[in-house]
């Protein structure tokens, strides 16, 4: 089959990068408000919904074993269309028991896609390159989100189109970009063949604790930093909307740059970098009373999302090339491990407590930057980590 020049595993990503962004933005910058308005949600209702859409996460390791029956990039434009499809159903039927059910179905694509985009990435990119291309992938779906909020405050201000609309577009158009990287993308090969069972090393032990740590930071931010916008606040859908923009705008002109940033300076140092700027953020949320502060700390935030990729950078350097799919769903799975229990958890410390939901938040940061500290600077496989290394002979896998 002869390609067109644009038919290749780079586009293939971009396009991918563009199609989660206008279904997944469009659910999270209209969720708060509309379970608030429509659905009545408290503290409780809104962390037993993110725990639920934390559940398919944490389930992540299945994916090598749909592996054995789809080609990873066909199940990645699966899971594209059936996140579209539970956006687009998101607004029809406002009630906890509905929404609980349409953010599961929209959480099943998500997360299946997240663990294959990562795994076809590590495995059709270069190491020299992935930081770099990691950080590309981040500043195009930046660049999508940027479009969709602020498409979503011309909806919302201008046209005063309701919820259930907005909802339909935008989970409407993943599923359209779906079909049309179905129809349009031969099938591409990798150069290793991946492990097709659950693998489980005891020398990657390091990344998986860095991940296990972040599902319950990253769980503090995407929860409960943008429920106190709305609750303390009182941000209307339109001005979180424009916050969203501005955090966008922020990973659209500098990902590209960090992802080269890492390259050079190494995963360690990046880490280190983004877990004391958290301790300062999840410290400052704690006790902020000005709106517009809280605004500035919810952008500050976002701005590390960036240096995530030193953590998929460093495993790409240990990990042996046919292990990355399987890791990677474990990894998701170890990631969500926390972030299944931490919503639902900490929702009742909110009603408590705001500020020690945040303290909470910088203690975790903490413990990470403790762990970070364990990176060589120069990671590969036999120097995983600087102390509790493990030979090879102790290493079997787990399945």
């Amino acid at each position: 089959m002869n390609r067109r020049p644009w038919q290749t595993p780079g586009m293939l990503l971009i396009l991918m990068s563009v199609a989660m962004p206008v279904a997944f933005s469009t659910w999270n910058a209209l969720l708060n408000n509309f379970v608030v308005e429509r659905a009545g949600f408290t503290g409780v209702e809104i962390g037993i919904l993110q725990s639920l859409r934390e559940v398919p996460g944490f389930l992540a390791f299945t994916t090598v074993f749909v592996l054995l029956i789809l080609k990873e990039q066909t199940f990645a434009v699966i899971a594209l269309a059936l996140l579209g499809i539970g956006v687009a159903l998101a607004g029809i039927f406002p009630t906890p028991l509905a929404l609980y059910c349409t953010t599961v179905l929209m959480s099943i694509g998500f997360h299946y896609f997240e663990v294959l985009k990562q795994s076809l990435a590590l495995q059709w990119f270069r190491k020299e390159e992935t930081p770099q291309a990691l950080g590309k992938l981040i500043s195009v779906g930046a660049i999508t989100s940027l479009v969709v909020y602020a498409v979503l405050w011309c909806l919302l201000e201008l046209f005063s189109i309701d919820y259930v609309w907005i909802f339909m577009i935008g989970g409407g158009a993943c599923c359209g970009l779906a079909i049309f990287m179905w129809l349009a993308f031969p099938n591409f090969a990798v150069e290793h063949e991946q492990t097709t069972k659950l693998v489980l090393r005891k020398r990657y032990w390091l990344y998986y604790a860095l991940k296990f740590l972040s599902g319950a930071r990253r769980q503090i931010f995407i929860v409960f930093a943008a429920f106190l916008m709305v609750e303390k606040f009182g941000y209307s859908a339109s001005q979180v909307a424009l916050l969203f923009l501005v955090n966008y705008a922020f990973n659209w002109l500098f990902a590209e740059k960090i992802g080269g940033l890492i390259g050079r300076i190494g995963e360690r140092r990046a880490l280190t970098f983004e877990y004391v700027g958290l301790i300062i953020v999840f410290t400052a949320y704690a006790f902020v009373e000005n709106p517009y502060f809280g605004a500035a700390l919810y952008v500050i935030d976002h701005m590390f999302y960036a240096l995530a990729i030193a953590m998929n950078t460093y495993f790409q350097k240990i990990a042996s090339p046919e292990d990355i799919a399987s890791s990677a769903g474990v990894s998701f799975t170890i990631n969500h491990i926390a972030a299944v229990v931490v919503p639902a958890a900490l929702g009742l410390v909110w009603i408590i407590s705001p500020s020690v939901v945040f303290i909470i938040g910088a203690g975790i940061a903490v413990c990470s930057l403790l762990l970070s500290q364990n990176i060589p600077f120069r990671p590969g496989p036999g120097n995983e980590v600087i102390w509790g290394q493990v030979r090879a002979a102790e290493d079997p896998e787990i399945a």
